[in-house]
């Protein structure tokens, strides 16, 4: 039988009640447990990754919440949600655990809920169960009269963290000096900047103000084409894995893709290199995909013949290219919803998606790539417990007025140009998704 809830099964394993492996013995803990230490992202696949100076860091949890049970917390925020009626709404991303995501009004990629932030005008509050980027769109995407609320603050991205705005903007002034800034004969500029949802509200303001989209895992080609239209390259952060998988498949050659690492003169390339690029990729990637192998395909391939391999295009491109498919993860959700009974599916992609779509659709037989049960190390920060403690800070007591906590708001100079990027990222709809040979 498969385990829905990731934190079940992490549970069952710490204490012996069930076979496996995760990659932290850490992963058992509360999160709570990681607010008050050293900075760093948490146990999970991000916890090897340098943390910047300065990310937002959790305040204490409430005993109440770290010490209730996990019925306890569930009929808490039932209660609550009652109480708030439609005065409140929740967005819940694919990787969140199961005793979260029960509660959300709306559950998909980042592309899906930046489109759900805009359904609910009038809610007051907005509580996103995601990662700090995601709500920080939600601030720029929702009415000014709206509150948007990330549960837990330490919920960052790592990805997001290896692209910032100074070495963007150092890096733009670079390219410009190298390559002008005419426009050639059918008026399309030298650069346009494109940055995946991944990354700050001051990154995708930068796109906005130099001409630049944002783009998710679902839209990432139309988005390309969009800037293909209007320049002659382009800069693409953070995420080099999905830049140069979805190029790939659009024609560009792998060396017209030049990576770009801040911490080199001309980002590690030469000049002429850097002339004849069409996309220059950032020197970033998603810690939870880097994970996947080529072996790990093999693997699964040799133990079950005929096992249909998905996976997501921020996975290295040996392994989308040794993978059957590749796609964003409502593609793969999708895919399985339309597969015939008794299909065999090996997904890389988060684990708790793929642990939720095994429970889901029992008639497929569904597995992770890794067998190290490893998940997104931020997404994994969202607890219920959280979630129990913003929602009835919006309830207050007889004791205490309602209260607005972990209130994500993107200042006004930032917002504007941020918010033209994300803009044209949702003017930019992707075709009807089709099957995606690697």
């Amino acid at each position: 039988m498969t385990i829905a809830s990731v934190d079940q099964a992490i549970q069952l394993i710490s204490t012996g009640a069930a076979a496996g492996s995760t990659c932290s013995p850490e992963l058992a803990a509360g999160p709570w447990e990681f607010d008050a230490g050293a900075p760093g992202y948490g146990p999970g696949s991000s916890m090897g990754d340098v943390i910047p100076t300065g990310s937002p860091r959790q305040g204490a949890l409430p005993e109440s919440y770290r010490v209730a049970s996990p019925e306890e917390l569930s009929g808490r925020i039932r209660a609550a949600r009652e109480t708030l009626g439609d005065r409140v709404v929740i967005l819940g991303h694919f990787y969140q655990r199961d005793e979260v995501l029960r509660h959300a009004d709306f559950v998909g990629d980042s592309f899906q809920l930046a489109q759900a932030t805009k359904s609910r005008p009038d809610a007051e509050a907005i509580v996103f169960c995601g990662v700090h980027f995601m709500a920080e769109t939600a601030d720029l995407l929702s009415t000014p009269a709206q509150a948007v609320i990330l549960p837990n603050l330490a919920a960052g991205c790592s990805m997001a963290d290896m692209a910032d705005i100074d070495s963007v903007t150092d890096c733009w002034e670079e390219l410009e000096e190298l390559y002008g800034t005419a426009p050639d004969a059918d008026g399309r500029v030298p650069l346009i900047p494109v940055t995946y949802m991944n990354s700050s509200a001051a990154l995708k303001a930068f796109c906005g103000a130099h001409g630049g989209i944002v783009c998710t895992s679902s839209n990432a080609e139309t988005v390309l084409e969009w800037a293909f239209e209007r320049g002659q390259r382009v800069l693409f952060f953070p995420d080099q894995h999905l830049g140069r998988n979805t190029a790939k498949a659009m024609g560009v050659p792998l060396d017209r893709m030049p990576m770009w690492n801040p911490r080199k003169p001309l980002g590690g390339s030469t000049a002429s290199e850097l002339h004849a690029a069409q996309v220059v990729l950032w020197h970033g990637f998603c810690s939870v995909h880097k994970r996947f192998t080529v072996d790990q395909i093999d693997t699964a391939r040799r133990e079950h013949p005929g096992a249909r391999v998905i996976v997501h295009p921020e996975c290295p491109m040996a392994v989308v290219d040794a993978a059957d498919e590749y796609g964003s993860t409502d593609y793969i959700k999708k895919a399985i919803e339309a597969a015939p009974a008794g299909s065999t599916f090996a997904i890389g992609t988060e684990i708790n998606l793929v642990q939720r779509l095994a429970a889901q659709h029992p008639e497929h037989t569904i597995f992770c790539l890794d067998p190290v049960i490893c998940p997104c190390s931020t997404m994994y920060r969202i607890h219920a417990g959280y979630l129990a403690w913003v929602l009835e800070g919006l309830v207050g007591t007889v004791d205490r007025p309602p209260v607005v906590l972990n209130r994500i708001v993107v200042a006004d100079d930032v917002a504007a140009p941020a918010r033209t990027a994300l803009e044209r990222m949702l003017a930019a709809r992707p075709p009807v998704p089709a099957r995606q040979d690697a």
